[in-house]
């Protein structure tokens, strides 16, 4: 249910805000990483839901740009 509301969101943006929510994303993995490679990430679940989000936010810019 979570996920459809998301996607729902994503889908009333622009192309150019789904743009910055992609940097956003990607900057947070980069992060979740980093900490996960010094042993300071408690929840590493996280770095999935942001890898599924990644793809959320690039699928729904693919579907608008045709």
């Amino acid at each position: 249910m979570k996920t459809k509301k998301y996607v729902a969101e994503l889908q009333a943006k622009s192309v150019a805000e789904l743009n910055e929510e992609l940097v956003a994303a990607k900057k947070e993995l980069f992060n979740l990483r980093f900490q996960n490679a010094t042993n300071q990430l408690d929840n590493t679940a996280r770095i999935t839901d942001v890898r599924k989000n990644i793809a959320r936010i690039q699928t729904v810019i693919s579907s608008k740009q045709n």
